[in-house]
């Protein structure tokens, strides 16, 4: 027999058959059909578990038929393409189940009078009253909290990238990292602490310095990755032509990584929006309205929906008004992360030809 017929008659590995692209979704289907047919069937109710179920089926499936028309090798594959579209399920399912439970709940009561409104007088347990007091102290601390953050954290990461050599450098780096594994309670009572020591009074300035003490180091570390991935390059050409090195940093660099930057910023934005336990230190709520960051008591969102929550004795109104100052607020960080990344591409350098 000659060469070439037996090289005809051996099977390939790496031939085989190929399964339709619709096959995946086909599979994912029937897993789902068969994970709640054995749920009914053995009393299974809840549906974390249904789906776990099907999750297990799909991958098992996958492999098992994928290895049966086309090969193992295509079949290893597969599975790996699985686990990860399993991974990001098991990521966005409960993301996407809570903003549906906070937008079912909030969207009850927030109108143009909830956002226009204070409590004032209207008790927790009473229905009335809006938020507008909170939004106004949430934009005033949050606003100050960026505004001495942002650049403090972007020059001390041009430092460390550009500039920062020996000790000095190390003992920054160290202390970023320690801040940013500090509890809020924390920043907080520090600032507390100051406020007693100097017979100072409760304030929304107060608030937004305990907001700085967590917002630096994260615009410090991500500032800092962003920069040291621009490359070498850049800076060398820029260099080269007799640039000094204050206008490299300035002109290529920061145009370069400022998409990073600013999506940095707004991470660190997002954080320090939803703290409770520093502005209830040192802020201390307040019903009213107050446009004065610098004297008195002041609302804010995250504390507006502790004290709705917990001091309403389980009122539905009470829990209404949480649920919608919850939503106002994932609506007030989603319209900052928009306009940032906007902001953002606007500035980015140009590219192309």
């Amino acid at each position: 027999m000659s060469h070439a017929a037996v090289t005809a008659k051996r099977p390939n590995s790496l031939q085989g058959g190929q399964l339709p692209k619709w096959a995946p979704l086909a599979i994912a289907a029937g897993s789902l059909a068969v994970s709640v047919g054995l749920c009914l069937a053995t009393g299974i109710e809840s549906k974390i578990q249904w789906g776990l179920i099907a999750a297990i089926l799909y991958i098992v499936g996958t492999y098992v038929i994928s290895a049966r028309v086309e090969n193992r090798r295509q079949a290893k594959d597969r599975i790996a393409t699985s686990l990860v579209w399993v991974a990001f399920l098991l990521a966005v399912v409960p993301l996407a189940s809570l903003i549906w439970a906070t937008v079912a709940r909030g969207i009850k009561v927030l109108d143009g009078y909830f956002l226009s409104h204070s409590m004032g007088v209207v008790g927790n347990s009473e229905p009335g009253g809006g938020v507008y007091a909170a939004i106004i102290g949430t934009l005033e601390q949050v606003g100050i909290a960026t505004l001495i953050a942002a650049p403090i954290g972007v020059l001390t990461a041009i430092y460390l990238v550009e500039y920062g050599r020996g000790a000095l450098a190390r003992a920054v780096t160290f202390f970023v990292d320690v801040m940013t594994g500090i509890p809020s309670i924390v920043a907080g009572l520090f600032i507390l602490s100051i406020l007693l020591a100097f017979n100072l009074n409760f304030s929304g300035f107060a608030g937004a310095l305990a907001l700085t003490i967590l917002m630096l180091p994260i615009v410090v570390r991500s500032t800092e990755e962003m920069l040291k991935l621009v490359p070498n390059e850049l800076r060398e050409a820029s260099l080269a032509l007799g640039v000094p090195k204050w206008r490299t940093i300035l002109k290529v660099v920061l145009p370069t990584a400022i998409g990073g930057i600013t999506t940095g910023i707004m991470l660190a934005v997002a954080r320090i929006a939803g703290e409770t336990a520093p502005v209830l230190l040192v802020v201390f709520g307040n019903p009213f309205i107050n446009n004065n960051p610098f004297e008195g008591p002041q609302a804010s969102l995250p504390l507006y929906i502790y004290q709705q929550y917990s001091l309403s004795a389980g009122s539905d109104a009470g829990i209404d008004r949480a649920w919608a100052a919850a939503l106002t607020l994932i609506l007030f960080v989603m319209i900052l992360n928009l306009a940032a990344r906007a902001l953002a591409r606007w500035k980015a350098p140009k590219t192309g030809r």
